[in-house]
């Protein structure tokens, strides 16, 4: 009999060594993509800071993915979302995603926003998936030089 995978999200209030791995498993796999001025995550310290909540998802026990959100006065963006590649296809991204989405409208949250890359297909393909639609560029990005977002795809979702 299949049982269907255990998947856990918790809180990740410090860069713990899992996060870490995580972290520098998005990094190496963004850096292979994208030139260094096209890529805009987050820096550790960053992540740990009083307005982005981040959390840890685990696979059957096991650290397999990661991601926040960053609030807003008028949105909620989503940062630093990875599942390692051995974990894709089984459902980690989309728990992953959903509780983003849960804890940004307990914030009270209307709009979550994010950027991603145009080769990050699957990440595309997700969020189109799960609702988000193209949206003009926001925030930080707008006064961004040219050349560092033309490979940004940026998406939003309306929560309700």
């Amino acid at each position: 009999m299949n049982l269907p995978a255990r998947i856990l999200v918790e809180p990740a209030p410090a860069p713990t060594g899992e996060i870490r791995a995580l972290i520098a498993a998005l990094d190496a796999e963004l850096s292979a993509e994208y030139e260094p001025h096209q890529r805009h995550g987050l820096s550790l310290d960053a992540i740990f800071q009083p307005h982005v909540r981040f959390f840890l998802a685990r696979l059957e026990g096991a650290a397999v993915g990661c991601g926040g959100i960053a609030l807003f006065p008028d949105f909620a963006e989503i940062k630093r979302m990875y599942v390692k590649p051995e974990a894709r296809g089984r459902g980690v991204a989309q728990a992953l995603l959903a509780h983003l989405e849960s804890v940004s409208r307990t914030a009270g949250t209307t709009l979550l926003r994010l950027e991603t890359g145009t080769r990050q297909v699957a990440a595309m393909r997700l969020y189109t998936h799960a609702g988000y639609t193209p949206c003009p560029v926001f925030g930080a990005y707008a006064d961004m030089d040219a050349s560092a977002i033309v490979t940004s795809v940026f998406l939003e979702k309306k929560l309700q």
